[in-house]
């Protein structure tokens, strides 16, 4: 009897959470090289595309899976992007009223198509969003310079978070 308790008992204490999504589920071993052509921008935030694109052509780099080309025919899939939404909203105040706080969010159109299979969608979600907050410095004088830099790691972030969904699966 004591042996068929202790047989039981991890099953009773585990919590059956498990990790479903890995990268086998979207990728092929196979697959080696990518494409990143620029997002188009539809929103009136100049540069925006510029600063995504290169952050998640850099993010696809630093996880060394795979290899970025430049061109359609060296790439084994291709990433597909168009920022359509970006916000930015005051979600905090001091004393006085001043914005504190700040969040940012981006809705794109992405799609990774295997382009040795004819451009077969491989994933697409045309309401990615990814919204995030960034501190202001009330006593600084350079707001725009403030909210440029807050862009352009808001960009590494929505990057890292893309990559992420699209390797790990999830």
């Amino acid at each position: 009897m004591k042996r068929l308790v202790l047989l039981f008992l991890p099953l009773l204490t585990s919590c059956g959470y498990a990790l479903v999504g890995n990268a086998n589920n979207l990728l092929a071993p196979t697959v080696h090289t990518i494409e990143v052509p620029a997002f188009v921008n539809h929103t009136t935030r100049v540069e925006l595309e510029q600063r995504v694109t290169q952050a998640v052509a850099a993010e696809f780099v630093s996880r060394g899976r795979l290899k970025l080309v430049n061109t359609p025919a060296a790439a084994d899939v291709v990433l597909r992007g168009s920022i359509d939404t970006f916000g930015i909203f005051p979600v905090a105040f001091n004393a006085q009223g001043r914005a504190t706080q700040y969040q940012i969010s981006i809705t794109a159109k992405i799609e990774l198509l295997d382009h040795r299979a004819d451009d077969k969608v491989l994933w697409k979600n045309d309401q990615y969003r990814f919204a995030e907050n960034y501190q202001v410095n009330t006593e600084s004088t350079d707001a725009f310079d403030q909210e440029t830099r807050a862009i352009n790691e808001i960009a590494v972030r929505f990057a890292e978070s893309l990559v992420t969904n699209l390797l790990e699966g999830f």
